[in-house]
């Protein structure tokens, strides 16, 4: 199947800098790819190339099909654009907002009012609205912003940060409109800085730092790709042996510092052995956790810092 969206090797200056440097990546129909990486990782300037409203310095970019920039036209009839900032009028109703935007969408009279009715019962809207939209909640904003960016059935969806500011109610609304967007056919490409969204929602994450794309892949694939490693920390009663747990326990210490040990795991199977054993060797187990790698993982291993730790370097840097 071809590719919904098609990122080749694209790069877009700001005069000496490089806001994308060679990126690629592909969102095929009936996915969910989200778009991960830290504030000023360029996740933003490639949704705009995406929605039109910026051109690529270089390389090739492909929209349901079309050819960026030049088809940008045909683009926009197949695109739905759902922007980080809420961009709805406060005065107008939700039911009002939507008929503005079924217009600038090419929505006639005739098909406008039952596309309305459909975009308002999918984000659960329909009871408030003719309610003006300054007395709703964020999380009623946000639906009402992605009502507006759905409301003409577009095959490819940009959702930029789309549950930021949103209590876990609405953005568990938000999830399952997704998902059947997607069950639907379309194509659904999700920014955000949020490894646990990433993961929980997405069929497949692009991970991006600095302007590049760094990996691609399923969470698990990712995972897998570097070589990464349960982990257990545990404390016990009594300091463990320096040498605990032995080179038998396939397990591989990684620190054993005032009574607390963390072991690299080759396999979640053997922990409850390892208690056992740290029962016997320690005493009482007074602290545990598990803790299995992730994307977060994955991210640092690749670029020696966290999500957050970028994010807040390009506030700096801001």
């Amino acid at each position: 199947m071809a590719p919904a969206i098609l990122c080749h090797d694209v790069v877009k200056l700001y005069r000496a800098r490089r806001a994308l440097d060679g990126v690629s990546f592909e969102v095929h129909p009936g996915e969910i790819v989200a778009l991960l990486g830290p504030n000023g990782a360029g996740k933003s300037t490639t949704l705009s190339i995406l929605a039109t409203l910026l051109a690529p310095t270089s390389g090739h970019v492909e929209v349901g099909g079309h050819r960026l920039p030049g088809e940008a036209r045909r683009v926009r009839r197949v695109l739905g654009l759902v922007p980080q900032r809420v961009a709805v009028y406060p005065t107008l109703t939700a039911r009002e907002n939507l008929q503005y935007f079924a217009a600038l969408q090419g929505l006639d009279a005739r098909r406008a009012p039952a596309a309305i009715e459909r975009v308002l019962g999918l984000v659960g809207l329909d009871a408030r609205a003719d309610e003006p939209t300054l007395q709703f909640s964020g999380g009623m904003s946000r639906r009402l912003n992605l009502a507006c960016g759905i409301l003409h059935e577009p095959r490819v969806i940009l959702l930029d940060e789309p549950t930021v500011a949103v209590d876990p109610q609405a953005r568990e609304r938000i999830y399952e409109l997704e998902r059947g967007l997607a069950a639907g056919g379309a194509a659904i490409l999700h920014s955000t800085h949020l490894m646990e969204e990433a993961e929980r929602l997405c069929d497949r994450v692009v991970l991006v730092d600095a302007g590049r794309v760094i990996a691609s892949g399923t969470a698990a694939e990712l995972v897998a790709r570097l070589g990464l490693r349960p982990r257990l920390t545990l404390r016990t009663a009594q300091p463990l042996p320096a040498t605990w747990p032995g080179p038998t326990a396939r397990a591989h210490a990684l620190a054993n510092d005032d009574g607390e040990v963390v072991l690299e795991l080759e396999d979640v199977a053997i922990v409850p052995a390892l208690l056992d054993r740290a029962r016997a060797d320690g005493g009482e187990i007074v602290d545990v956790a598990l803790r299995r790698p992730d994307l977060a993982d994955v991210f640092f291993q690749l670029t020696g810092h966290g999500l957050r730790d970028g994010e807040q370097a390009a506030e700096e840097e801001a």
